[in-house]
């Protein structure tokens, strides 16, 4: 029990650690791009408690978004610097793998039944990444909302 809380904590950090380092992200984002990766993990891990892959990968991919637009603005940098290391943890990298696997073997039913999960899984990242970043650059900068109400842009 104790141990798989560990592994789950643990190897998300490090995969999207390591992706900065394979990216030649500077180091100062290294922490904040591993919690992001871990945090998409966490939901993922927890909404497959619930409901399906597809479902969690989704809700995980909302979560990496969310954090990688409020770092992109706290932390003065790129969003893929946070997004593209933090969406690691979540790919459906093994299910694409099998699909390979199971039409190299002639095993045409497992093979489409894997790939037709990637699809979705797949889908669901892009629905998700979709989702935050077409929500308006204000919003998460802090400019948007004013005494706890929304501000009126003025009409050019």
């Amino acid at each position: 029990m104790i141990q798989g809380l560990v592994a789950n904590l643990i190897c998300p950090f490090l995969g999207s650690v390591a992706f900065e380092i394979l990216f030649n992200v500077p180091r100062r984002y290294y922490v904040a791009g591993g919690v992001t990766g871990t945090a998409g993990w966490l939901v993922y891990i927890w909404i497959e408690g619930y409901s399906s892959a597809a479902m969690a990968s989704f809700a995980g991919a909302l979560v990496v978004v969310f954090i990688s637009r409020m770092l992109t603005v706290k932390m003065k940098c790129p969003i893929t610097v946070f997004l593209i290391s933090g969406i690691f943890p979540l790919v459906p990298g093994a299910r694409v793998y099998y699909t390979a696997y199971y039409l190299v073997t002639g095993q045409t039913g497992l093979a489409g039944q894997s790939g037709l999960e990637a699809l979705k899984i797949a889908f669901a990242i892009v629905l998700g990444i979709v989702l935050v970043v077409s929500i308006p650059r204000e919003v998460f900068q802090g400019q948007y909302w004013k005494n706890g109400r929304r501000r009126r842009q003025k009409l050019k």
